[in-house]
């Protein structure tokens, strides 16, 4: 494993506990990636130094440590500046990263599809522009005219106007998945099938949660951004009514926002949900940070107005009690029953958004009834001996196909009454 030194600076708007967590994540972030965390160093400051992010004295130190300790990277808990990132390259033997660089190191090594993969190189290259070395004497100058000629185009020029053509083509390609989404979108209306969408920071258990919830066999471990590329399975409800549960990437404080503009046609899934199912991490410190960091996320792709349930999971790590807001879960990913409660609370949130309806089916509409069954939530089915027809009620979404012909014959149903 790759030796690591880590390197942070508190400001006076951080406080100890909020300074502490991030280093853990750091260190977590570190871990993931393949590296061995075996120094810290920190320093307190008013503000970061424009020119080396830390001090003088500390970075004479941190060069001291790197010598000693034979490092082969320092990672700072920070966006570094391209000037900074540069100056420090010269006065460290060590390869220089920041917090951003580590994250966009992670996407790439977990990204399976290739959405996935598009994305991460965007984002990467939206990373590296502008820290390509900087502009110096010898560039060319390609004008015309007297004191313009020159050598040609220098090697930087070169890589620049490279690095924007690959840009341009993934964005390109990126749009076609964007209108590919849009019409799953639509296909999913057109065919009456309800959507939910599992968000939540890193690591709070969302994919075993999605796993235990669909009885599917994806990938979940114990490791910050376990799963990347966003899945979808269908989910069946207690009352039989079926909807599709995807599982999204987790959210994380200071998430670059590369990341954040390459993953919104993945994100933007979020948008197109019923209802959303916010998973937190019950047993971490920092849940209060955590839960803001993803509502402020969900409000910068718009959609904080939509419905959500909050879970709280792994109480089984809980040690000391834990207070359950009003309309929230508290729950363990990994315990079978606490599954059936899952299951009825997600039912119940639904059913709050749809309307009622009473019907009766002649006999022979048989395949009407499954296909109720399948797209709304069914309370009672009767046979009528007498009329020769099934009574239905239940709930339905009035913006669904389905749901014209239900109501219809539920406002003849009472008119006849």
């Amino acid at each position: 494993m790759e030796s690591v030194i880590l390197v942070a600076c508190q400001l006076p708007s951080q406080s100890d506990d909020h300074f502490e967590s991030s280093l853990q994540e750091l260190e977590a972030l570190t871990k993931t990636a393949g590296g061995q965390v075996v120094a810290v160093v920190t320093q307190k400051r008013q503000k970061i130094d424009s020119a080396t992010y830390i001090g003088s004295g500390k970075l004479q130190e941190l060069d001291a440590l790197e010598k000693q300790l034979g490092a082969g990277t320092v990672i700072f808990n920070g966006e570094l500046f391209p000037s900074q990132q540069g100056r420090l390259s010269e006065l460290l033997y060590a390869k220089v990263l920041d917090r951003t660089q580590l994250i966009l190191d992670i996407f790439a090594m977990r990204a399976r599809s290739r959405e996935g993969k598009l994305q991460v190189e965007l984002a990467q290259l939206q990373y590296l522009l502008p820290r390509l070395s900087g502009m110096g004497a010898s560039l060319s100058r390609l004008g015309g005219g007297i004191g313009t000629r020159g050598p040609g185009e220098t090697k930087l020029e070169t890589d620049r106007r490279y690095i924007r053509s690959r840009m341009k083509d993934i964005s390109n390609q990126l749009k076609t998945v964007v209108q590919h989404r849009k019409r799953y979108r639509d296909r999913r209306l057109a065919n009456n099938q309800c959507q939910i969408v599992l968000v939540g920071y890193t690591n709070a258990g969302k994919s075993t949660l999605f796993n235990q919830l669909t009885s599917a066999r994806t990938y979940a471990e114990n490791q910050l951004f376990a799963t990347l590329d966003p899945l979808t399975r269908k989910m069946n409800l207690p009352s039989g009514f079926i909807c599709l549960l995807s599982d999204t990437v987790g959210f994380i404080q200071d998430l670059p926002t590369q990341l954040v503009a390459a993953f919104r046609s993945t994100l933007e899934e979020v948008t197109g949900a019923q209802l959303i199912v916010h998973v937190l991490d019950a047993s971490d410190p920092d849940l209060i940070t955590h839960e803001k960091t993803v509502k402020a996320l969900l409000s910068e792709l718009g959609a904080d107005e939509l419905p959500v349930l909050t879970i709280y999971n792994k109480k089984d790590l809980l040690q000391t009690a834990f207070i359950v807001p009003k309309g929230s879960l508290l729950v363990s990913a990994r315990d079978v029953n606490d599954r059936e409660r899952i299951l009825a609370e997600i039912e119940t949130q639904l059913v709050q958004q749809m309307v009622p309806f009473q019907a009766q089916l002649p006999a022979d509409e048989g395949k009407l009834l499954n296909e109720i069954k399948l797209h709304a939530v069914l309370n009672k089915q009767s046979y009528d001996e007498q009329a020769q027809a099934y009574v239905v009620e239940g709930f339905v979404y009035p913006e669904t196909p389905i749901a014209s012909k239900l109501i219809q014959d539920t406002v003849s149903t009472d008119e006849e009454i």
